[in-house]
């Protein structure tokens, strides 16, 4: 005999028990017509569609759940796009440039603040005429590295200062050119430039090295609460 409630497969209705989801089926109400495909109610014809999991489809992980569950769960605010905006250092005085940098100029890096004295006589002193060099090689290389318009070879400049005195000329000629690089620098910064034939003069009586560290000073504290070695921009 024939079971009347079989299904098309020969199996007979299952009534009141976990469908594939792991919930009972639930019986059809008076007057709510049964839907093929949805739980608790047997499809008509062939296997029973399956609801898309409500959290899967795009955008989601291997397991099923999703990124942007995970990610909108995260405390705090959201992060900013993009990159910082330059921060602003100010103006440059009642004589410099105006305070917007200049894109086009581009930017350098932040040379180091040193003590005066101690670059004139205290350090040179202590090291026996040593430290002289250094600074000759370090301030040279620090210029070009600020403003990459400014040409130099560091190493060539040192040579001038120790090995230049045997044929006179090179050591006043690099003293000069320090002087200039240095206005160079200045002017790039938007900071009043110094005058390179004070700086030679006094290179030739032996303060040399205090002017121009004071210039250079006023030429890094254009740019406060950077630090050395920061990338700074440029205005001219």
């Amino acid at each position: 005999m024939t079971n009347q409630s079989a299904t098309p497969h020969g199996y007979p209705e299952s009534h009141g028990y976990p469908d594939q989801h792991g919930y009972p089926d639930q019986q059809s109400q008076p007057g709510q017509q049964s839907q093929p495909g949805q739980r608790g109610y047997p499809a008509s014809q062939g296997h029973p569609a399956q609801e898309p999991h409500p959290i899967d489809g795009p955008g989601t992980s291997t397991g099923g759940f999703p990124i942007y569950a995970f990610r909108e769960s995260l405390p705090g605010p959201e992060p900013e796009q993009g990159y910082p905006a330059t921060p602003d250092y100010g103006f440059p005085g009642p004589n410099g440039a105006p305070g917007a940098p200049d894109p086009s100029a581009g930017a350098g890096v932040l040379g180091k603040h040193r003590n005066p004295f101690a670059v004139w006589l205290g350090l040179p002193l202590i090291t026996l005429g040593i430290y002289y060099f250094v600074w000759v090689y370090k301030t040279n290389r620090e210029l070009g590295e600020y403003d990459r318009r400014i040409q130099v070879n560091p190493a060539l400049s040192l040579l001038a200062f120790l090995i230049g005195w045997l044929i006179i000329v090179p050591p006043f000629v690099a003293a000069w050119r320090l002087g200039t690089r240095t206005r160079a620098a200045q002017h790039a910064a938007g900071v009043p430039e110094t005058n390179p034939v004070l700086a030679f003069v006094l290179f030739l009586i032996g303060v040399g090295p205090l002017f121009l560290q004071l210039e250079l000073n006023r030429l890094w504290d254009r740019y406060p609460g950077a630090v050395e070695g920061q990338q700074v921009p440029l205005y001219r």
